[in-house]
Protein backbone atom coordinates (compact mmCIF):
# COMPACT_ATOMS: atom_id res chain seq x y z
CA UNK A 1 0.00 0.00 0.00
CA UNK A 2 1.26 3.47 -0.86
CA UNK A 3 1.52 6.05 1.90
CA UNK A 4 2.74 9.66 1.96
CA UNK A 5 6.01 10.79 3.45
CA UNK A 6 6.55 14.12 5.16
CA UNK A 7 9.74 15.73 3.87
CA UNK A 8 10.71 17.22 7.24
CA UNK A 9 10.23 13.85 8.94
CA UNK A 10 12.54 12.24 6.35
CA UNK A 11 15.36 14.40 7.74
CA UNK A 12 15.12 12.49 11.04
CA UNK A 13 17.12 9.72 9.32
CA UNK A 14 20.04 12.10 8.73
CA UNK A 15 22.29 12.06 11.79
CA UNK A 16 25.60 13.36 10.39
CA UNK A 17 26.50 16.36 8.26
CA UNK A 18 27.44 15.56 4.65
CA UNK A 19 25.94 12.05 4.93
CA UNK A 20 22.90 12.00 2.62
CA UNK A 21 20.18 9.39 3.08
CA UNK A 22 18.07 8.06 0.22
CA UNK A 23 14.44 8.84 1.03
CA UNK A 24 12.79 7.99 -2.28
CA UNK A 25 13.20 7.12 -5.93
CA UNK A 26 11.53 8.23 -9.16
CA UNK A 27 12.62 6.02 -12.05
CA UNK A 28 16.45 6.19 -11.99
CA UNK A 29 16.54 9.41 -9.91
CA UNK A 30 17.21 9.20 -6.17
CA UNK A 31 15.78 11.68 -3.68
CA UNK A 32 18.23 12.26 -0.85
CA UNK A 33 17.93 14.21 2.40
CA UNK A 34 21.17 15.80 3.61
CA UNK A 35 22.19 18.08 6.43
CA UNK A 36 25.13 20.25 5.52
CA UNK A 37 27.45 22.35 7.63
CA UNK A 38 30.85 23.68 6.65
CA UNK A 39 32.47 22.94 3.31
CA UNK A 40 32.39 19.69 1.31
CA UNK A 41 35.03 19.47 -1.46
CA UNK A 42 35.47 20.77 -4.99
CA UNK A 43 34.12 18.08 -7.32
CA UNK A 44 32.09 17.38 -10.48
CA UNK A 45 29.72 14.65 -11.61
CA UNK A 46 30.51 13.64 -15.16
CA UNK A 47 27.36 12.49 -16.93
CA UNK A 48 24.90 13.46 -14.17
CA UNK A 49 23.06 16.65 -13.27
CA UNK A 50 22.38 17.29 -9.58
CA UNK A 51 19.51 19.31 -8.10
CA UNK A 52 19.80 21.06 -4.71
CA UNK A 53 16.53 22.19 -3.08
CA UNK A 54 16.96 24.15 0.15
CA UNK A 55 14.51 22.92 2.79
CA UNK A 56 15.97 24.81 5.76
CA UNK A 57 18.77 27.35 6.11
CA UNK A 58 20.94 28.66 3.30
CA UNK A 59 23.68 27.32 1.04
CA UNK A 60 26.47 28.94 -0.94
CA UNK A 61 27.34 27.04 -4.09
CA UNK A 62 30.81 27.93 -5.29
CA UNK A 63 31.68 27.53 -8.95
CA UNK A 64 35.02 28.18 -10.61
CA UNK A 65 33.83 31.50 -12.07
CA UNK A 66 31.01 32.63 -9.74
CA UNK A 67 29.01 31.94 -6.58
CA UNK A 68 25.29 31.29 -6.11
CA UNK A 69 23.63 31.90 -2.74
CA UNK A 70 20.51 29.81 -2.11
CA UNK A 71 17.84 30.38 0.53
CA UNK A 72 15.00 28.23 1.90
CA UNK A 73 12.57 27.31 -0.89
CA UNK A 74 15.05 27.87 -3.73
CA UNK A 75 16.67 25.23 -5.90
CA UNK A 76 19.60 25.01 -8.26
CA UNK A 77 20.55 22.38 -10.80
CA UNK A 78 24.29 21.85 -11.19
CA UNK A 79 24.87 20.59 -14.75
CA UNK A 80 26.91 17.52 -15.53
CA UNK A 81 30.66 18.06 -15.43
CA UNK A 82 30.53 21.46 -13.69
CA UNK A 83 32.97 21.72 -10.77
CA UNK A 84 31.26 22.97 -7.64
CA UNK A 85 31.74 23.19 -3.89
CA UNK A 86 28.76 23.44 -1.50
CA UNK A 87 29.36 25.57 1.60
CA UNK A 88 26.95 25.99 4.52
CA UNK A 89 27.96 28.49 7.22
CA UNK A 90 25.17 27.20 9.48
CA UNK A 91 23.32 23.88 9.29
CA UNK A 92 21.37 23.63 6.04
CA UNK A 93 18.86 20.94 5.06
CA UNK A 94 18.90 19.99 1.40
CA UNK A 95 16.81 17.70 -0.79
CA UNK A 96 19.06 16.31 -3.53
CA UNK A 97 17.72 14.79 -6.72
CA UNK A 98 20.26 12.95 -8.82
CA UNK A 99 20.70 9.77 -10.88
CA UNK A 100 21.30 6.62 -8.85
CA UNK A 101 24.81 6.20 -10.30
CA UNK A 102 25.98 9.65 -9.11
CA UNK A 103 29.06 9.39 -6.90
CA UNK A 104 28.72 11.51 -3.75
CA UNK A 105 31.88 13.56 -4.36
CA UNK A 106 32.52 12.64 -7.99
CA UNK A 107 36.05 11.34 -8.48
CA UNK A 108 37.27 13.14 -5.34
CA UNK A 109 37.49 10.91 -2.26
CA UNK A 110 37.65 12.42 1.22
CA UNK A 111 36.65 11.40 4.74
CA UNK A 112 33.21 12.86 3.97
CA UNK A 113 32.65 10.76 0.86
CA UNK A 114 29.73 8.33 1.28
CA UNK A 115 29.09 5.31 -0.94
CA UNK A 116 25.56 4.49 -2.10
CA UNK A 117 25.27 1.65 0.42
CA UNK A 118 25.84 4.12 3.27
CA UNK A 119 23.27 6.47 1.77
CA UNK A 120 20.70 3.67 1.59
CA UNK A 121 21.21 2.60 5.23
Amino acid sequence: MLSPTTLLTAFDRVTDHWSPKVIGQVNDQLLKAAKLKGELVWHAHDGQDELFYIVKGSLRMEFEDHVVDLEKGEFLTVPSGVRHNPVAREECWVLLIEPAETKHTGDEVTSRTRCLEEQLS
